[in-house]
């Protein structure tokens, strides 16, 4: 197991392109190990993104319909087809450098794809993973969306966790392609709302625990992206318990 924790940092909402922007900064910053592993928890403003290959023909709605309102639609540099990200969703971006032998893509998404999975037995909600269709199920209707890159053998990216997310959107979409499936949240899953940071704390333990990792949560919310890369250079936070 690495010596050094992973640490985690509370973003609050933040717009999808500055994260993503942020992310490739620490990417560069992780591959020439100016920062430690890191783990970004957020949420977005309502909007919507594509995979690398994707493109708008799983969109139900035209692109203008979507600009007028002020959502905004990226083709992005993950895998993954099209998704919605909203208020609600537990999303983390995973800024972790693979060791030689461990970067195998799919091996990566099961280990993340796993984490969801213990999450949702800690509520009693038996989740399912489809080897064709990546991220987690609960029976045919998605809970959380994954969709990752690795580059020089860091990850960024990572996943979406509709936990009291606005399912309505997914309607304006084939959600991640598939035209036979549905969406669904942990709280319509439960019939009662469940607090974020409560399933956070649920999901680091599950991470560390599934990438046998010592995970550090940085008390304080972060601010301002800009002392983002600062507070992980300072390596500090509460360990999380596996």
């Amino acid at each position: 197991m690495p010596s050094e924790p992973v640490i985690a940092l509370r973003l609050g909402q933040v717009d999808y392109r500055a994260a993503w922007d942020l992310q490739r900064t620490l990417a560069r910053a992780r591959r020439l190990e100016e920062i430690p592993d890191a783990v970004l928890v957020l949420e977005h403003p309502p909007t919507f993104t594509t995979g690398r290959r994707g493109g708008t023909h799983h969109l139900r709605i035209p692109l203008d319909w979507l600009a007028a309102r002020g959502i905004p639609y990226y083709v992005t540099d993950r895998g993954g087809d099209v998704t919605y990200h909203g208020p609600g969703q537990l999303v983390a971006y995973v800024i972790l450098r693979l060791g030689e032998g461990q970067r195998r893509v799919r091996r990566f998404v099961e280990q993340l794809e796993g984490t969801i999975l213990d999450v949702l037995a800690t509520y009693g909600i038996r989740g399912v993973l489809d080897p064709a269709h990546p991220g987690v199920w609960v029976g045919h209707e998605k809970v959380a969306a994954i969709g990752i890159a690795i580059h020089h053998g860091v990850t960024y990216h990572g996943f979406a966790f509709n936990v009291t997310t606005d399912l309505e959107p997914f309607g304006w979409i084939v959600p991640c392609g598939i035209p036979d499936r549905g969406v669904t949240s942990l709280a319509r899953l439960l019939g009662y709302r469940v607090e974020l940071d409560e399933v956070l704390h649920h999901w680091l333990a599950a991470f560390a625990r599934r990438f046998q990792r010592e995970v550090w949560l940085d008390p304080e919310p972060v601010d301002s992206l800009a002392s983002v890369r600062p507070r992980l250079m300072c390596r500090r936070g509460v360990t999380i318990q596996s």
